[in-house]
């Protein structure tokens, strides 16, 4: 007899670790004291100190209710249930050239060369809904894609547009500085993800170092990181270089500023390096689910650096490393699919430095982030 289909909203997160990991210190914004004028400075005085020394850090109170976020966490299980021969009709043409809307196979890394372990990372990735992007998904994603619509428009209105207010309050701008560049109806790479991280065995996670994702950045401007349970996420800190896990908390969400705003602020604000781990012992035999969402400044934004800013004319931030170097400002459009393309190489080995270390575009090469 086949298994019934759970109901939406009936998603079962398993038990936190009892591990004691390392955790962050990390700054929590709590949006119940946004949209007054001392609540606003409070609020982007912790951001800009969050986005400057840890980089990540909590929403809370941002008034998407958890039910909400429950079916989201629904849909993405259910997606990922469905066979690979369904789910692989929906890979991207051009995703070898950094096209990224749709379904990206795992497998595309090698984690060990000795036992050529790959990666086993999935990622379904779903457009705007702004006219400009054709939606065709599985019928699981095309039959909710109203309430997926609804959901993704609910955090540029509840979580999005705040944070840039507030960042524009901190760097001494007009309150809708970063939301004129960040505009819904505009064009812009932004993408709601349902990701998937199948689990290794305890033996296979020792050949690949205990490490699923290495060190990195994300290219736009905010990522925006849903709750769940399972132990992963590990964030570099600014200031001391130590290696932290980031803990799940409850009702929040976790953010990181990306590359595109530590370019528009001249490197002040810093686009965070984190990785994924492999869960401690007592989650090891659980796939990771998470959902996500990616801010981008629109296609057309030039990302030199913010001249208008008292604050980064004060701290001397003034010059980013396109404009450092004499070399071609890119658009947002011209940056992501640059890095894009760099991210979606096929075949790469761990520790292959040439492509740790590649040039996106002149002026700016990747890092090695160990």
């Amino acid at each position: 007899m086949p298994v019934p289909v759970p109901e939406l909203g009936s998603f079962n997160y398993v038990a936190e670790t009892k591990e004691n990991l390392d955790w962050a210190d990390l700054v929590t914004i709590d949006f119940s004291f946004y949209g007054t004028p001392e609540g606003n400075k409070k609020l982007a005085a912790e951001l800009i100190r969050a986005v400057r020394e840890d980089g990540f850090f909590y929403v809370k109170n941002f008034n998407i209710p958890q039910e909400r976020v429950n079916r989201q966490f629904s849909l993405g299980k259910q997606f990922y249930e469905l066979p690979l021969e369904e789910k692989l009709k929906y890979v991207p043409e051009g995703l070898d050239n950094g096209a990224f809307n749709g379904y990206v196979p795992a497998g595309r890394r090698v984690l060990d060369p000795v036992s050529g372990l790959r990666d086993r990372t999935e990622v379904y990735n779903i457009p705007k809904f702004d006219g400009y992007f054709t939606h065709n998904h599985p019928a699981i994603v095309q039959e909710h894609l109203g309430e997926i619509e609804e959901f993704a428009r609910s955090l540029h209105s509840e979580v999005l547009d705040p944070l840039h207010v507030l960042l524009a309050i901190a760097l001494e701008l007009p309150e809708d500085y970063f939301t004129n560049i960040h505009r819904y109806e505009r064009k812009s790479e932004d993408h709601f993800r349902f990701m998937k991280y199948s689990k290794y065995t305890p033996e296979e996670n020792q050949k690949i170092g205990r490490l699923w994702g290495g060190g990195h950045t994300d290219l736009g401007s905010w990522t925006l990181l849903f709750r769940q349970p399972v132990a992963a996420l590990q964030i570099k800190n600014h200031k001391t270089g130590e290696w932290k896990w980031v803990k799940p908390q409850d009702g929040t969400l976790t953010v990181n500023a990306c590359d595109a705003l530590s370019f528009l602020t001249g490197g002040y604000v810093k686009s965070t390096i984190h990785r994924v781990a492999a869960p401690p012992k007592d989650q090891e035999h659980v796939d990771r689910l998470g959902i996500l969402y990616f801010s981008r400044p629109n296609n057309d934004v030039r990302l030199n650096t913010v001249a208008e800013s008292p604050v980064l004319q004060r701290e001397g931030y003034t010059q980013n490393d396109f404009e450092k170097s004499g070399n071609y400002v890119p658009t947002m459009e011209e940056w992501t699919f640059a890095k894009q393309k760099w991210q979606r190489t096929k075949n790469v080995v761990r520790g292959d430095t040439s492509h740790q270390t590649a040039q996106i575009l002149p002026g700016y090469r990747e890092k090695v982030y160990a």
